[in-house]
């Protein structure tokens, strides 16, 4: 019987073969090529997944890209979501195999009463490893994503590949800015009020950034309850693993916006001395969401990094 289509048997069966060969093709210089064919786009798409982890959560995340390439997972900021790459992920090599997270609180993921600290976040992190069978990873951490991605560098240095930190330092613990913003968060409750939370997300960017972008993450920010709020942030003051830095093994990208209104040059520098095998790349005119102001020239740093 003659089929105009193929069964979804038939394109499970194309997306294991090709998975043997990488899912999309580069050319010499390392740029993405289109997708090659119809069944190579099922097996590189984004799709958005969930899975139940050891940790007693179950999370949300989006994957995509080749399923045997590198693995690399994505942890956004404080109240962001895996939305936070909106503008990266569609750029980013399918020869890799990415993962896009909502951390627990966030986003799609569970929301328990309780548990925010960056260590909860990060055990998280590998639990999600250990569900998905991936024995190591690179990690791309944001803000409040770089603090859990270098703390399971710390914990857990067998289990990282390699290491990107934007917007980031060595510690958040005294930071004067949060210290003053949680003055402002410990009065939130829920309902929290949009405008608040447009006025926070527009506070992170310095150049210019897509308007449909900006009223993504104030919708992801608004499915967060304000108990996460409270909670998340006083686990950043709370954790300095600052002093463990140095033992990090994996080769780490530190990408800093110079107009960023959270941390200093200084912090960068400190960082990037901490850490044995760092590259610093600082980016002018940028602000704390370096990686959505300048989303092409980010996105090719860090998958010419990571490969």
């Amino acid at each position: 019987m003659s089929r105009r289509g193929k069964s979804r048997f038939e394109v499970v069966l194309s997306c294991l073969a090709l998975s043997l060969i990488g899912c999309s093709g580069e050319d010499a210089s390392g740029v993405e090529e289109p997708l090659a064919s119809a069944d190579n786009a099922l097996c590189a798409a984004p799709r958005l997944e969930r899975v139940a982890l050891s940790t007693g959560v179950t999370l949300s995340y989006l994957v995509q890209g080749n399923p045997h390439g590198k693995p690399v997972i994505f942890i956004h900021g404080y109240t962001d979501s895996h939305r936070s790459f909106d503008l990266n992920l569609p750029r980013f090599p399918r020869s890799f195999r990415s993962y896009a997270l909502d951390l627990r609180g966030h986003g799609d993921s569970d929301k328990p009463a309780c548990c925010y600290e960056q260590g909860d976040f990060a055990a998280d992190v590998v639990a999600f490893m250990d569900a998905l069978g991936l024995e190591s990873a690179s990690i791309v951490g944001h803000s409040m994503g770089s603090f859990v991605a270098h703390r399971v560098a710390v914990d857990h240095p067998e289990r990282v590949d390699g290491l990107v930190l934007i917007g980031s330092a060595p510690t958040v613990a005294l930071n004067a800015v949060a210290l003053d913003f949680k003055a402002v968060v410990d009065t939130l409750v829920d309902p929290i009020d949009p405008e608040f939370v447009l006025a926070f997300q527009s506070s992170t960017f310095f150049r210019p950034i897509p308007e449909e972008f900006l009223a993504t993450a104030v919708e992801e920010s608004l499915k967060v309850p304000a108990s996460v709020w409270h909670q998340a942030l006083d686990g950043l003051l709370a954790d300095d693993h600052s002093a463990a830095l140095p033992g990090i093994d994996a080769p780490t990208l530190i990408l800093f916006g110079d107009e960023d209104v959270f941390f200093t040059a200084a912090e960068q520098a400190a960082l990037d001395a901490a850490i044995p095998d760092s590259t610093l790349v600082v980016y002018p005119g940028t602000g704390h969401g370096t990686h959505v102001e300048l989303p092409q020239a980010v996105t090719r740093e860090i998958a010419r990094f990571l490969r």
